[in-house]
């Protein structure tokens, strides 16, 4: 699988998501998940999960959480920067370690931030993990890509999900779409993958239930 980026940035990318979630949480004082909905929100996260050098080295994570709360516009609870400390934190947070790991998972396996928090490996859920704090990342990869299948596994393909939506049964799907029924079912039970389906089914599809090629893709 391809990295996200250039291995040379990842130590940088780690270290700074580390300490902007740090930062967030101690010093500006807003919930762990609640900032990282900003940061995605914000559009920076697109620009750090892409590897751009602005913002994943030449941006310091104290940087890119201010640069978050400018871009959305949201006020922090301790709004007042003369009340921050200066102190500097000896010990590492569950918070910062939170950041940093994720930051690597992100760069190992290429996933939006986005997709992986809607797949449940919430900063939160991260921070529970925290007994894997002194273990190689890699068993963190392992422990994280577990959640995400389980929650796969329970959760509606967005393929389910549309089509329930629009009211079709998966019988007048095949009609409208010319899809055999039991290649839609296949796909809603994850049988098949529907990233790997030919565009010709996807597209008719997609036009059938009136949304985008990429609205259906997991």
């Amino acid at each position: 699988m391809m990295t996200a980026y250039n291995e040379l940035y990842l130590d940088d990318a780690m270290e700074n998501l580390g300490d902007m979630i740090d930062y967030a949480v101690y010093d500006l004082k807003f919930d762990v998940d609640e900032f990282f909905y900003f940061f995605i929100a914000s559009g920076l996260a697109y620009q750090f999960e892409k590897g751009n050098p602005k913002y994943i080295a030449g941006m310091s994570g104290y940087e890119l959480a201010d640069k978050v709360i400018e871009t959305v516009n949201v006020i922090p609870k301790n709004a007042d920067k003369n009340n921050i400390s200066d102190e500097v934190r000896v010990d590492r947070s569950k918070e910062y370690w939170a950041g940093w790991v994720l930051a690597y998972y992100q760069w190992k396996t290429n996933k939006k931030f986005e997709d992986i928090i809607k797949d449940g490996l919430t900063l939160s859920t991260i921070i529970s993990m925290y007994i894997l704090h002194e273990a190689d990342v890699s068993k963190f990869v392992e422990s994280a890509d577990e959640i995400i299948a389980r929650n796969k596994a329970v959760r509606k393909t967005k393929l389910k999900e549309i089509r329930e939506a629009r009211g079709f049964t998966q019988k007048q799907l095949s009609d409208v779409s010319g899809i055999k029924l039991r290649t839609i079912q296949l796909y809603e039970q994850r049988e098949n993958d529907i990233n790997k389906a030919g565009v010709n089914i996807v597209s008719s599809l997609a036009q059938a239930l009136g949304c985008d090629i990429e609205d259906l893709l997991e």
